[in-house]
């Protein structure tokens, strides 16, 4: 069975697209799925989220440039594989001018993803070349957004790079649904963009997920001892709801399992 691939994608940045990448590579982990991240934001946030040292370890940027095969440039973290980025593919745009160039991601993953369940991509806060890699390589997208109106224009803005993709490169691509991040129900703005969000799904063909990620103070400092959420603070509001998201990700396909899960 081959790998089930997820992008993580919003061109509005501060949205938590690492936090929710990291948040579900650690919970399918858990439930002793082989999951491999990919991270195609130069600024490297998820390897590092997930304690690499990015300016020091063989990057996707090396694999698009042929240096190094994709296996080779994996590293290893607590949770998953990863293949990470640095400031380095910020040069992506310029260098990599060939034709078929928005196939190095798919071509890359094709040589390896035959070793995982589940591939998780991490993009960058733009539509791009990069993110356009992603959206050609994977089955199927998450957009977080924000619960603020332009979190919610960026959104609006990705359905037109999704229907050229599926029109020229990956008629497959699906949208799994709309992530509402620090989401609180008591604030009259945030019920006001959930039920703009729903309009938007609708238009996408998706929906916006049951789950809705509660903030907390402990986001923001998981990434500063080189773990996601799920695992600096697992009886946290954010981590149970990065759990439930997980259920109606993985499904039946990996279940939920006592927290802890696997090694």
């Amino acid at each position: 069975m081959s790998a089930v691939m997820i992008a993580i994608t919003n061109q509005k940045g501060g949205v938590g697209k690492t936090t929710t990448a990291a948040a579900l590579l650690a919970s399918l982990h858990r439930r002793g799925a082989r999951v491999l991240g990919v991270d195609l934001d130069p600024q490297g946030s998820l390897g590092f989220s997930l304690g690499l040292d990015i300016e020091q370890c063989a990057t996707i940027n090396d694999v698009f440039r042929g240096d190094l095969e994709p296996e080779e440039a994996i590293s290893k973290t607590e949770i998953c594989d990863m293949l990470p980025s640095n400031i380095l593919l910020a040069g992506a745009e310029l260098e990599f001018n060939r034709p078929g160039r928005e196939f190095l991601l798919k071509t890359a993953l094709s040589k390896i993803e035959h070793n995982y369940d589940y591939i998780i991509v991490d993009t960058p806060p733009a539509l791009n070349l990069l993110t356009v890699n992603a959206y050609v390589a994977v089955d199927s997208l998450i957009i977080p957004m924000s619960p603020e109106v332009l979190s919610l224009l960026g959104v609006s803005q990705i359905k037109e790079t999704i229907e050229s993709v599926r029109e020229y490169y990956n008629s497959r691509l699906k949208v799994l649904g709309i992530l509402l991040n620090r989401y609180n129900a008591r604030f009259n703005l945030n019920r006001e963009v959930l039920e703009m969000a729903s309009q938007i799904a609708q238009q996408l063909d998706t929906v916006v997920f049951e789950a809705k990620i509660r903030g907390s103070v402990s986001v923001a400092e998981a990434p500063a001892h080189g773990q996601s959420v799920v695992d600096y603070a697992p009886s946290s509001k954010p981590a149970r709801d990065f759990e439930q998201l997980c259920d109606q990700v993985a499904g039946t396909r990996f279940p939920a399992v006592e927290r802890g899960g696997r090694n």
